[in-house]
């Protein structure tokens, strides 16, 4: 049987504060057993336990009675490489029985995957609003990779009910900042785990993001690990791929031109105090500067930067 893996962080499982050891829990230095599941952190209305796959069992109520096979496959291959970022969430019904609330599919995943143990938050109170708010509390603490991060806003939006006004409001960031950070969640398994361990940041990751073919993405991700290469670096090369895509076919792949050093200080300052990419062009006769941003609430934010 598999084991879980390990050292990836788990969503909403990393939002969880630490806190005192109830006095019925078994001591802070004691190995927890199959009848004692490890309690990991809590929060007002939660704890958040690693849990047996068979100790849990489904919602009678589950309205879904069919799962995608091959979606399930592949949510298998994704916890074997990545692990679980998003627990599920059950309710006690007797000392080491659950029954899942939310998370079917990854309970599914888990066990076909042969996973010992998952992580799993307990809901101790029946107020959907109660535990939505204390994770939101929560999250604005804890400081989380960016895989984790996306987990825990994808988890809080799907499954808790909060709304992405709630999420930027609690964390103070934009709603297309949150945008972007979830979309690292359809990125590949292999650079999913690089980001979540550190080899990759988040800038690689959202550049990655502007590549179709996952395969392409994969192989660009092993390129900047093995050469190092910059976020900005990163970007040039996803704009030569998108550029010679659409150039016909006979049409040698365009060759960037070198970047005086100014424009690229400069190219790199705007970017940092935006939190966008933006791209400066010097021509013979005038220069461009381009600036992206993902939506109209985005543009309103940079506008806001730009005339303070």
């Amino acid at each position: 049987m598999a084991e879980r893996k390990g050292g990836l962080g788990r969503g909403l499982g990393a939002v969880f504060a630490a806190s005192p050891t109830p006095a019925d829990a078994p001591a802070p230095d004691a190995v927890p057993t199959a009848s004692e599941p490890e309690t990991v952190g809590v929060v007002a209305g939660a704890t958040l336990r690693e849990l047996a796959p068979a100790s849990i069992r489904p919602n009678p109520k589950q309205p879904r009675e069919h799962f995608d096979e091959d979606a399930l496959a592949e949510l298998v291959a994704s916890i074997t490489e990545v692990g679980i970022l998003q627990p599920v969430v059950v309710r006690e019904l007797t000392p080491g029985s659950y029954e899942l609330i939310m998370g079917e599919r990854r309970w599914r995943a888990a066990q076909a995957a042969g996973f010992e143990t998952m992580p799993a938050i307990v809901r101790e109170t029946q107020d959907d609003a109660m535990l939505r708010d204390a994770l939101l509390e929560n999250l604005h603490r804890q400081q989380l990779n960016p895989l984790e991060e996306a987990a825990a806003y994808q988890q809080l939006l799907v499954e808790f009910g909060a709304t992405h006004e709630e999420l930027a409001g609690r964390i103070g960031r934009s709603r297309p900042q949150i945008s972007n950070t979830i979309r690292l969640l359809q990125l590949p398994a292999p650079v999913q785990r690089r980001v979540a361990v550190g080899v990759l940041s988040a800038g690689h990751a959202r550049a990655l993001l502007s590549l179709d073919d996952p395969a392409h993405q994969e192989a660009l991700a092993t390129r900047i690990v093995a050469e190092g290469l910059s976020v900005r670096k990163v970007e040039e090369l996803v704009h030569l791929s998108a550029q010679s895509s659409v150039d016909a076919p006979a049409r040698a792949p365009r060759v960037a031109k070198a970047q005086p050093e100014a424009a690229r200080q400069a190219q790199d300052a705007l970017a940092d105090r935006l939190d966008t990419r933006v791209r400066v062009e010097v021509g013979k006769g005038k220069g461009t500067i381009s600036i992206d941003f993902a939506d109209v609430d985005d543009l309103a934010r940079i506008m806001d930067v730009l005339t303070r």
